[in-house]
């Protein structure tokens, strides 16, 4: 009798954790509509461009994620659809530094020094977001990364107050894409908790370093 009743127990509360893993997941994705774009002619301009960082090897294979993600902030800013570009990502060691990684790359495809704004304490995606707002200043901006993870990225955007869109960057098919994608529901679940039940803040914010007041000074590209 005790071993049936906790045989129930434990069906219905994995019933139950599912049904709100799911729902979380239809949450988060009801939250983003209309303000994902795939293409580049029909976004909105805006003048901070916010490239959510990773890795850009897995192991020693380029990472597609990172790729996608790069070009599409080079052509945002190629095409004048931002005029900024503020990259933020991990920089816990010494050995990895995703956002000046990303910064060799813009620089490669000839996007000038003073474009590019750089962010190193964005561990987490409510890291980047938060501190975009609460030490760069950016009350409004593009973010750039996958549909899945555009759709997280905007859900804590609508959270915190901030005028965001997203350009969604390709994302790989297949088994890897999958994986990714079971992993960004329990991140969705995760943001959920942070956001309204934890209050988890970033884990460093350190000092200002405002990008509106340059850019105010230096905008002009979308004027010619």
């Amino acid at each position: 009798m005790y071993l049936h009743k906790l045989f129930l127990f434990i069906i219905v509360t994995l019933i139950i954790l599912l049904i709100f893993v799911a729902a979380a997941d239809i949450w988060v994705s009801i939250q983003a509509r209309g303000r994902i774009f795939d293409s580049i002619q029909k976004i909105p301009s805006r003048n901070i461009a916010l490239v959510l960082g990773t890795s850009k090897y897995i192991g020693k294979n380029l990472n597609p994620y990172y790729t996608y993600r790069i070009e599409a902030a080079q052509e945002l800013y190629q095409n004048n659809k931002v005029n900024v570009l503020l990259l933020s990502g991990d920089n816990e060691h010494l050995s990895y530094n995703e956002p000046w990684t990303m910064k060799r790359d813009m620089l490669r495809a000839g996007i000038p020094n003073s474009r590019i704004y750089l962010d190193y304490a964005g561990f987490r995606t409510l890291d980047s977001v938060i501190r975009a707002k609460k030490i760069f200043d950016a009350n409004a901006f593009t973010l750039v990364t996958q549909a899945f993870h555009c759709e997280r990225a905007l859900f804590i955007t609508e959270y915190y107050d901030i005028d965001a869109i997203c350009l969604a960057a390709p994302s790989p098919k297949g088994l890897a894409g999958l994986k990714i994608r079971v992993r960004e529901t329990v991140a969705r679940v995760k943001a959920i908790l942070d956001i309204y039940i934890l209050n988890v803040q970033p884990r460093f914010l350190g000092p200002k370093e405002s990008i509106c007041i340059n850019v105010i000074q230096t905008n002009s590209r979308f004027k010619e």
